[in-house]
């Protein structure tokens, strides 16, 4: 009876064990079984994106920055570089002494407190690994120093960099133009902009090519550990260095006309090749040099540089708008022409002054013209004999032959900055003014006053124009050799006699008696052809008894447009001195300097310079294209 009370006993415990047991199994085998489709379902089903976020966590990446293409003259002379700088760089690691690695370092190279501690805020909130630049310009006794200490300074790092370097100051700062931080906005944009140190074009050439300049990223792959540490380079890829860029321009007559320009004061001079659209030389006066900013990178800085460069940042060839004066009298008399409303023998009465509506319009010449033909005024820039044509034809058709001519555009030629300028017509006012155009406004825009506004290089283009015929586009980067063909420009459309009687003008603007560009004359040289200007800065009840305002603040702009030589046109000029009086007095004897100095030297004449390509080989440099 006691055997089989326990025998019984002993059944039920062991049942009671079998079913505890068969349950914590299939609760084990549930969790098991939940926790391999949650693996297979990470592993395998998400692994597209959970693959990513594991890397993120092991692999590194880091931007390997290119070098940046040299700039160069026609002649190969080298106007931007790069030199080779040492920097010290930071990184953080879990678990790593920070504060004494800054601390040692600065022992080496001159940090204050202030800047240790900026310095150690940015290394702990940046992504553990991460490079953070500590010290920039180093000599080589301080690497040697750093690199020696390198047990006692976990984390600190040195390398090589490269830094912009200008090398011809004053004479190409605004050709050149420079480099600079990038903007916040951007970054974004591209993860190679925000590598500590990059820096892309902020003006001149360095913007207007700035693609071309940059080159092409590398990377670095690396395996970092838990700490950020690390293990090994996993993969590089070497960056590609920027193409060089060969311009146009001929840095010795560069030099020499931004030398001659600073002596009138404030202003800009254009040299163009009729044949080619190169631009040979561009000054704008006051200038700066590039390489002074090379080290500017706040926005505190470069604010402060522009309170003291007086204007100097501003490139007055391509973004100062002047009124063009009597250098616009070639338009209005060629539409005139084109339009049938004069012929080259009709003449004008001028005594002094002009009457329309009641309002009196007065000629520079006091006294007046007498009877002038189509010849004889542009000669000797008589105001009435345009006013008359002007009141022919209307606004719209001398707009019409403003813009033909290559006023107010903007040209795709690398410079950057570039201002429309104005041409107005009917249609511009009824738009900006919400009024009716009215017939005083087209006198006063067909002598280039008014609302009518131009700059420099526009100028330069219209005088191109005017030489060839055809429809000239500047280039600021060399399009060839001597040996190779000219850009094939289109025909203006514009009837060949009209053209021939505008450019006999010109020429008797500058050889002929009473020509208001007599101070052009080159005696024993080629025969140049031009206009003068006198663009008004102040109203006729403002201005003095001798036409000028009373200080050099409202002095009316000088200008002088050129071609030569004018049986054969090779070159054209633009030129406008501010607040510089006459044209004929101010700006034709600055023309006619220049006109001598290419003489001396032609610069087209100069062999074309190898480059470097984006694959590092050199070739010719390629042709510049660009369109209105």
């Amino acid at each position: 009876m006691s055997w089989n009370w326990r025998r019984l006993v002993g059944l039920e415990l062991e049942n009671t064990f079998t079913r505890r047991a068969l349950l914590l199994g299939a609760a084990q085998a549930g969790g098991l079984a939940l926790l391999g489709g949650r693996l297979y379902q990470i592993q395998v089903l998400e692994a597209a994106r959970y693959a990513p976020l594991a890397d993120d966590n092991r692999i590194e990446v880091e931007i390997l920055p290119p070098v940046r293409g040299r700039i160069m003259d026609r002649a190969g002379t080298v106007l931007a570089g790069n030199e080779e700088s040492f920097y010290a760089s930071l990184r953080y690691f879990r678990g790593s002494d920070l504060k004494q690695s800054l601390e040692l370092m600065s022992h080496i190279v001159p940090l204050t407190d202030e800047q240790r501690m900026v310095y150690y805020d940015k290394a702990r909130h940046q992504r553990a690994g991460e490079p953070l630049t500590i010290a920039r310009d180093l000599t080589f006794e301080q690497v040697a120093a750093i690199n020696l200490n390198a047990p006692q300074l976990p984390g600190v790092e040195t390398g090589i960099t490269r830094r912009r370097q200008y090398f011809q100051g004053l004479a190409a700062g605004h050709l050149v133009g420079h480099t600079g931080r990038v903007e916040q906005h951007a970054l974004d944009d591209d993860p190679v902009l925000k590598v500590d140190g990059m820096r892309v074009g902020k003006a001149g050439a360095e913007l207007g090519f700035d693609k071309r300049l940059s080159g092409q990223a590398g990377s670095r792959k690396f395996e970092v550990d838990a700490r950020g540490r690390i293990i090994r380079v996993l993969e590089e890829m070497e960056p590609i260095a920027g193409r060089d860029l060969v311009l146009s321009v001929d840095l010795k007559l560069q030099a020499a006309v931004v030398d001659r320009l600073s002596r009138v004061g404030r202003g800009a001079l254009v040299v163009l090749d009729v044949r080619t659209g190169e631009v040979m030389a561009m000054a704008s006066i006051p200038t700066y040099d590039p390489a002074a900013l090379v080290e500017r990178t706040s926005a505190a800085a470069w604010r402060s540089v522009g309170r003291q460069s007086n204007g100097s940042l501003v490139n007055r060839a391509v973004s100062g708008l002047y009124p063009p004066g009597s250098t616009f009298k070639m338009v209005t008399g060629l539409a005139a022409l084109e339009a049938g409303a004069t012929h080259l023998k009709e003449q004008v009465e001028c005594r002094g002054s002009y009457t329309l509506a009641g309002q009196t319009f007065r000629c520079w010449k006091r006294h007046g013209h007498g009877a002038c033909d189509f010849h004889r005024a542009l000669t000797e820039s008589c105001d009435v004999y345009f006013y008359e044509m002007a009141n022919r034809i209307g606004i719209n058709a001398i707009a019409g032959m403003g813009r033909k001519l290559g006023l107010g555009q903007l040209y795709a030629c690398g410079l950057p900055g570039q201002k429309r300028g104005l041409v107005p017509d009917a249609d511009w006012k009824k738009l900006r003014f919400r009024s009716a155009w009215l017939g005083g406004e087209t006198v006063l825009a067909g002598i280039g006053q008014g609302y009518v506004l131009t700059s420099p290089l526009q100028l330069a283009v219209m005088t191109a124009r005017l030489a060839t015929g055809l429809a000239v586009r500047p280039a600021l980067q060399r399009d060839g050799t001597a040996d190779i063909p000219a850009p094939q420009f289109m025909p203006l459309g514009i009837d060949e006699r009209w053209l021939e009687a505008v450019r006999a003008g010109m020429i008797g603007v500058v050889n002929a008696e009473g020509g208001t560009g007599s101070n052009a004359y080159l005696p024993g040289g080629p025969a140049v052809a031009g206009k003068t200007g006198t663009a008004q800065v102040v109203s006729n009840s403002t201005r003095s008894e001798d036409g000028t305002g009373s200080n050099d603040g409202t002095r009316d702009h000088a200008l002088f447009v050129s071609f030569f030589p004018a049986s054969a046109p090779r070159y054209a000029i633009s030129c406008v001195v501010e607040n510089g009086g006459s044209g004929g007095a101010t700006a034709a004897p600055v023309v006619r300097d220049v006109i001598e100095l290419i003489l001396k030297d032609d610069p087209a004449l100069r062999p074309m310079p190898a480059v470097r390509t984006a694959g590092g080989r050199a070739e010719d440099a390629e042709p510049q294209g660009g369109g209105t």
